[in-house]
């Protein structure tokens, strides 16, 4: 497949999942609410929970709003350990438990209460010099577990940190929603360009990125992410992550990937 042919694919791709509430992808839960600030934390939260089935993580998002009431930042700013942990008894999530999901909107309260949002926590570690947003990630993730055991491997796992390798899949998926700006995607960090976002990578994506010739680099991680992004920007320079959500469907609709040529 040629690059012409290879654009036009993922274009197409592109246009057949950009209606709104075309799947059941996770994001949609985040178009339930109004206020940013609701989109925020709904947004991280659903974002470190979106591993394992889509139906298991839409169930493990619904429950846990309706827990708080959907009102995720007003449950959140005003959170304490002592008094609130009721509302969360029982939310686990396959290997996460009840205590994660505590610490999570613990940290989380702590953070607001100093920054006053997640978007002036990312933008304090964010220069519009750096190449991309690894460097603000980092600290945005460092942050939010600064507060927890070292040794805690299954709440850091909900908050992955490219200082580590990882492709931070599911980061790099809630600063997509945060970011950019279309039927899909809610795009109220505007003040963070799309062109410095990188592609959320799980083993779907990198597998379907290999088969399309994307990527030469072997080792799913973060420079995979990075060298895929790279690529993707041939066809879009100021926004390669529009493709994530059509290639990453064609595993949650179970169609088929048909490739020309």
């Amino acid at each position: 497949m040629n690059s012409v042919q290879l654009k036009d694919l993922l274009e197409n791709l592109y246009a057949t999942y950009s209606p709104k509430f075309s799947s059941r992808d996770p994001v949609w839960n985040l178009h339930r609410f109004s206020d940013e600030r609701d989109i925020e934390i709904a947004g991280l939260i659903t974002s470190a929970y979106a591993y394992g089935s889509v139906d298991q993580i839409n169930n493990f998002i619904d429950t846990l709003l309706k827990r708080i009431g959907n009102k995720p930042y007003e449950f959140t700013i005003n959170f304490e350990k002592r008094k609130d942990k009721k509302f969360l008894n029982g939310m686990y999530y396959r290997f996460n438990s009840e205590g994660d999901l505590i610490n999570l909107f613990d940290s989380l309260s702590k953070n607001l209460v100093r920054h006053s949002s997640l978007k002036k926590l990312f933008m304090s570690n964010h220069e519009q010099e750096h190449e991309n947003i690894v460097e603000a990630l980092t600290g945005f993730t460092s942050a939010l577990s600064s507060n927890t055991l070292k040794n805690n491997k299954y709440y850091h796992y909900l908050l992955p940190n490219p200082a580590n390798g990882s492709t931070c899949k599911r980061m790099n998926l809630f600063l997509r929603w945060m970011v950019r700006k279309d039927d899909i995607d809610l795009g109220i960090w505007g003040e963070v360009s799309t062109s410095k976002l990188i592609m959320p990578v799980d083993t779907h994506i990198g597998r379907i990125s290999k088969r399309l010739k994307l990527v030469k680099r072997i080792s799913i991680d973060l420079k995979f992410a990075i060298e895929l992004t790279d690529k993707l920007k041939e066809f879009d320079a100021l926004d390669p992550v529009k493709y994530d959500f059509s290639l990453c469907h064609i595993g949650i609709e179970k169609k088929k990937l048909v490739i020309p040529g």
